[in-house]
């Protein structure tokens, strides 16, 4: 008896993370595009009596890949660590997943066949005879449907036993990689003769020929980018409409807290200094943070994971890819683009599903030009206070989003500009092709969408924001608070930085706001009005008539407006999204360059456009 590691191979998008969480319980995020995993995921489940642990590997086309998601599968797969391997197949593309089980075969006969997404098959009028193929394959062969949870108790049985029997043979490795060119005609042939025996096609395809129709319109020339356009503005919309009265209550009950702790440390006789210090500097900070962040989070990140689920999130990729390739890019940078839209620094983490160092610094470098979630806020607010002429009400929020989506299509453009540059100066290089599978539409999975949403996303995005603001808000406070010769620290670096702010259309009060915003966008407007009302803690707005009056009455127009909404979208990352580039390129260089190359960008564009401005203002 011995106790190995069991490795879960298989193409992309054959449900081999459903799998994974259906037997260890845990949360593997499952995204529904091609090398979406791209480290190795392990988990442990007892069954009668034995601990069997699996390993969930990148998924893979092939064994011999220069792909970075293959390279690891295949590295793992010839480790001493694989002690058997479950190969999950797609029971409705079975010829194509059969070449990587004939790969897997030539390596180790401990091995079993999982042929998945049964249900998926039966609505394609295709069956596949199990019984068959195992025999001709010769191992054992489960069917499943992962996400209802069917046959999973088969699976575990034949793991039990893979388990019991855990002796391996395995092949020459150096020959199979040598040989793997000459050979692969070969097993194409012999994947094909397999699935011809044991697959029959019925009469009447409705849902391929469903899933052409419906992509021809996702992906056609003249819909493809008015729908995804569209679809964007309706995503911002639903975020902001409906994060409107949950960032309220919110902001009362939190606010409510922030009195009671007051109120609590200053009857246990501590200064009062002390008190306004850390929960008027940083409880109060947090507590902004909080209320404004967790609602659109909450509504954006879900929404967003339907898509992802839908398959529509591949689609995106597709159409962008030829406009990436034009920059020299990879057309994956569209996925972790897409990312960058709920948080920049998840964005960041996304890439590492980019194959090529040169094209996923690219990705990475040029991730903020997006705006996150943090930063949609402000965006709203002065969007509908100087351009959407209506405060209140549904038609106000949807003109509001069209609005905020026109932004985005801009911040997508600069995505491609800066790419363009970076793939013409210091990263030049040839784009590497990649195979950009577009999975069948899948319904949604409801439950697990708002699990992965709130626990895997949203509380870790909040957390992060939340550990950064505190520290931000005590340094906030003391600027206010703090005087010298009358005015505060605050009013002093404004005053320093207004003859510069000026020639971009801003004032220093503004420059201001947005470096000490560096640890979380969300407090840039907050330390704004702290500023133009001269007082030392940390306020917020609830009528935007009130936010307007204040603005107007501090010297902005509309283009100072403009000035704002260009330098909001192209300025420096947030601290965590800055903590994590250093993390994913291994030092502070990249996590520079990408601090000053939207930072330049953003002022050249406020510069340009004030200067036109002024010309007919």
């Amino acid at each position: 008896m011995c106790d190995p590691v069991i490795a879960l191979a298989g193409n992309p998008n054959v449900g081999k993370s459903t799998i994974f969480n259906g037997l260890t319980g845990l949360r593997q995020h499952t995204g529904n595009w091609a090398g979406k995993t791209v480290t190795n995921a392990s988990g442990s489940f007892s069954y009668k009596g034995q601990v069997i642990t699996l390993a969930d590997i990148p998924g893979c086309y092939s064994l011999f890949s220069d792909a970075a998601e293959e390279g690891t599968a295949a590295a793992f797969l010839r480790s001493d660590d694989c002690g058997g391997v479950v190969v999950v197949c797609d029971a409705s593309c079975l010829e194509r997943n059969l070449i990587l089980v004939l790969q897997v075969l030539e390596l180790t006969s401990n091995v079993v066949v999982c042929v998945n997404l049964l249900d998926e098959a039966r609505r394609k009028k295709i069956r596949v005879d199990l019984s068959l193929l195992q025999e001709l394959l010769g191992v054992p062969v489960v069917g499943t449907e992962a996400t209802r949870g069917r046959g999973l108790r088969e699976l575990k049985d034949a793991l039990l036993q893979m388990q019991e029997n855990c002796s391996r043979k395995w092949s020459d490795r150096s020959f199979l990689e040598a040989a793997e060119e000459v050979r692969f005609s070969e097993l194409v042939g012999r994947a094909e003769k397999i699935a011809a025996q044991t697959v029959t096609c019925l009469a009447g395809r409705e849902g391929a020929d469903r899933d052409l129709r419906i992509d021809r319109i996702l992906t056609g020339k003249v819909t493809a980018f008015p729908i995804m356009f569209l679809l964007l503005a309706g995503i911002f919309w639903i975020t902001i409409v409906g994060a409107n009265y949950p960032s309220t209550v919110l902001n009362s009950a939190l606010f409510w807290v922030q009195d009671r702790l007051l109120a609590a440390a200053l009857g246990a006789g501590w200064p009062v200094p002390l008190c306004e210090f850390l929960i008027l500097g940083g409880y109060r900070v947090v507590a902004w943070v909080i209320s404004v962040m967790l609602p659109p989070m909450a509504i954006f990140f879900p929404l967003f994971t339907i898509l992802e689920d839908l398959g529509y999130l591949p689609r995106i990729a597709f159409n962008l890819d030829r406009l990436f390739q034009k920059c020299r890019a990879c057309g994956k940078q569209a996925l972790t683009m897409c990312m960058g839209f709920g948080c920049n620094a998840v964005g960041v983490m996304g890439c590492r599903i980019i194959d090529s160092p040169r094209e996923r610094l690219i990705a990475i470098l040029t991730n903020a030009f997006v705006p996150c979630n943090g930063r949609y806020p402000a965006l709203v607010a002065i969007l509908s206070m100087f351009f959407a002429g209506s405060f209140f009400g549904i038609a106000g929020g949807f003109f509001s989003a069209l609005l905020l989506a026109g932004l985005i299509v801009l911040g997508i453009l600069m995505t491609l500009l800066a790419s363009w540059l970076l793939s013409r100066t210091i990263l030049r290089g040839v784009p590497s092709s990649f195979t950009l599978e577009l999975p069948p539409y899948r319904k949604p999975q409801i439950g697990k969408i708002i699990l992965r949403s709130v626990l895997d996303r949203t509380m870790f995005v909040l957390g992060r924001a939340a550990m950064v603001a505190a520290p931000a808000g005590l340094l906030i406070w003391v600027l206010a608070n703090i005087h010298v010769e009358g005015v505060s620290l605050l009013a002093h670096g404004a005053a320093f930085l207004d003859p510069f702010a000026s020639v971009l259309g801003l004032d220093g009060m503004i420059l201001m706001a947005f470096l000490l915003g560096i640890p979380a966008n969300e407090i840039v407007l907050p330390i704004l009005i702290m500023a133009y009302m001269a007082q030392g803690n940390l306020v917020g707005f609830e009528d935007l008539r009130f936010l307007h009056q204040l603005l107007v009455d501090n010297g902005w127009t509309w283009t100072t407006a403009v000035s704002f909404l260009l330098f909001s979208l192209m300025h420096w990352p947030c601290s965590t999204t800055l903590l994590t580039i250093r993390k994913e390129t291994g030092g502070w260089k990249w996590a520079a360059a990408a601090f000053l190359l939207p930072t330049a960008m953003g002022l050249l564009a406020c510069f340009l456009f004030t200067s036109a401005a002024g010309l007919f203002v």
